[in-house]
């Protein structure tokens, strides 16, 4: 009907669906039908047009080194580090401000987010209640960000009236927030750069949980790290067992069995029968 060739795509026929059901239920509330006919009408799943950008990345440890020896000197180095040593979410790691890092207790509390849909949000808050949590604030990143503090001092100085203050941990240097579409594209930039495989930023997270894993870390500490609401939600979604890992598995289990011995004459009646 819109003079376009071809039906509706996925997405759009999901949309009409839920709001079919949605519409019927408020019908049945009302005793206007005895129950919903949509409730149970299968819809179709979300198509991946892309399944090249739609595979998720994990890194074992060393290539996570070799990619972090490479980004050393981009500006976006200081949030891929961060990034994966906690598992944070681009959100997360965005949202960090000054006043959730205790230099003397050695924390850093997760509490803030910074998400775009339509436009940029800054929130005091986290995805779910289990995201918000506080770890211990490890010497590598303690040294990180009190470096990223004084080139912020220093910054202010130059940049003088054009600075742009903030309680935000990365900022670009004048001050400026990070808009998180921008942070995606400086990432896969700069590892193009490199020649470092593509990934999303999310695959950071994605290969926290596998290096974790690869250490001999249990679901229930990966999910504690991770802040999952679900254990189910870090092995479903999240855990990956990586090549590094399988060699590992492999290893270990080898000579477990006695090794394998094939007589040729054995009796016809030890053989296998076809009965």
């Amino acid at each position: 009907m819109d003079g376009k060739s071809g039906g509706l795509d996925i997405t759009s026929v999901r949309g009409h669906a839920a709001l079919i059901r949605t519409v019927l239920n408020d019908a049945v509330i009302l005793e206007y039908i005895n129950g919903n006919p949509a409730q149970n009408v299968p819809v179709p799943k979300r198509a991946r047009t892309n399944a090249k950008s739609a595979k998720n990345v994990y890194m074992t440890a060393d290539e996570a080194n070799e990619m972090l020896r490479a980004l050393q000197g981009e500006e976006i180095y200081p949030l891929v580090y961060v990034s994966i040593i906690y598992g944070l979410r681009k959100s997360e790691v965005l949202g960090l401000k000054w006043d959730a890092v205790d230099f003397e207790k050695n924390t850093l509390e997760i509490k803030s987010t910074v998400v775009k849909n339509k436009t940029i949000v800054y929130k005091d808050t986290t995805k779910t209640e289990s995201s918000h949590a506080t770890f211990e604030l490890l010497p590598e990143i303690k040294d990180l960000l009190l470096a990223i503090r004084e080139r912020q001092e220093r910054n202010r100085i130059e940049y003088e009236e054009l600075y742009t203050q903030s309680d935000y941990i990365f900022t670009q240097p004048d001050g400026r927030l990070y808009r998180p579409d921008g942070v995606t594209r400086t990432f896969q930039r700069a590892l193009k750069r490199h020649g470092l495989p593509e990934m999303r930023f999310h695959d950071l997270r994605h290969s926290t949980a596998s290096i974790l894993f690869d250490k001999g870390w249990d679901l229930e500490a990966v999910k504690a790290w991770l802040r999952h609401a679900d254990v189910e939600t870090t092995s479903n979604i999240y855990l990956h067992i990586s090549k590094n890992r399988k060699h590992l598995l492999a290893a270990e289990i080898h000579g477990t069995f006695i090794a394998p011995c094939l007589d040729e004459n054995d009796d016809e009646d030890k053989k296998i029968s076809d009965a």
